[in-house]
């Protein structure tokens, strides 16, 4: 087992770690105690180009006075950082913990975080992904995850299986809402406990409105104080919670009929109770333009489609072809890298 503890009250006294991702996370620290201004951080490259982008310490302290305040995060906590360091996700985590005082475990990233950590050490607060929740619960740490006071899950959408699987827990878990560009989280959706929600709630001090295309744009401390657009469709359900339908870049035309790729995954998600993850994609045809694709993770060659997704979509809204791949590309974050994952088939079927 490897970790490494860091203690804000005593990061002078913190030696010097030989593993270099440890080094990387407690140079961060370092320069956040020492007052540095600026920061810059990469997008994960999930939805476009990766760019980098630069972050001031007033924008993150916002961000982190917002999540205090939302998730009752206190100096007594200590934090799990499994989540890269370098990008923003792992990079606020270690942020929110010198600011607000937490004692810190970092391991490297990896789909079972609690593995590399004795089970007598004590953690309350954590972020993880998606695919590390759905490990860690399906590897039967339950037990783990409900020591802890408070759980975020961010980076990708929560499938309908691991949603299920969450609400046995009894800690409370979020799914957070938010990119680079919005310094983490602007939204969180409590995903169990009795008050779980089906939609997101902004966090105080978030402005929200929808462009034409109704998709969501948010101004705050975090931005800037400056509105950034994004490419998520939403529908608002009060005045400030809301559903997240999907990206308005993710709509294909097969046929002359325009499909939203998200509709069709949450389809499929509601009849079809497996734990291999999948996403939907398109491949160019003659007849429709762009024919739907359903891509699983999974060493068999061959799935069918589930029954039962006439209930949910139209006869144009199921996917025309199911190809299957052993192991997704996934970014530095963990997120799944569905354009280089279709080359990917596209290489081991020619």
């Amino acid at each position: 087992m490897e970790y490494f503890n860091i203690n804000p009250a005593q990061l002078n006294q913190v030696s010097r770690p030989k593993n270099q991702y440890f080094e990387q996370a407690l140079e961060f620290c370092i320069e956040w105690q020492n007052g540095q201004t600026e920061f810059v951080r990469h997008t994960s490259g999930s939805t476009s180009e990766p760019k980098s982008i630069k972050l001031t310490r007033q924008q993150i302290q916002a961000s982190i006075a917002m999540t205090q305040r939302a998730l009752a995060l206190n100096s007594d906590f200590c934090s799990l950082i499994c989540l890269n360091v370098n990008y923003i996700a792992g990079t606020m985590m270690l942020a929110r913990a010198m600011e607000i005082g937490m004692d810190m475990i970092v391991v490297e990233p990896s789909t079972n975080p609690l593995a590399d950590i004795p089970t007598d050490l004590k953690i309350d607060f954590a972020a993880f992904v998606p695919l590390q929740m759905q490990t860690m619960i399906e590897a039967g740490l339950t037990d783990r995850l409900n020591n802890l006071k408070v759980i975020i899950v961010g980076g990708a959408a929560v499938s309908k299986t691991l949603n299920t699987a969450i609400h046995s827990l009894s800690v409370p878990v979020y799914s957070t809402y938010g990119m680079t560009e919005t310094v983490s989280h602007v939204a969180l959706q409590l995903l169990n406990t009795q008050n779980r929600s089906e939609f997101y709630s902004l966090l105080d001090g978030i402005l929200a409105d929808v462009d034409e295309r109704k998709c969501l744009k948010i101004c705050g401390t975090v931005t800037n104080n400056q509105w950034l657009q994004t490419n998520d469709i939403v529908e608002w359900q009060g005045e400030r919670i809301f559903k997240i339908m999907g990206r308005a870049d993710n709509i294909i035309n097969s046929g002359g009929i325009k499909i939203q790729l998200e509709k069709v995954e949450n389809a499929i998600g509601e009849v079809w109770n497996r734990v291999e993850r999948y996403y939907c994609w398109w491949q160019a045809d003659e007849q429709l333009g762009q024919a739907l694709v359903l891509i699983v993770e999974s060493p068999l060659l061959y799935f069918e489609l589930p029954l039962g997704l006439d209930r949910y979509l139209s006869k144009y809204e199921i996917p025309k072809i199911v190809c299957t791949i052993a192991k997704f590309n996934e970014t530095s974050t963990s997120k799944i890298d569905k354009k280089a994952t279709y080359e990917a088939i596209k290489r081991q079927n020619y």
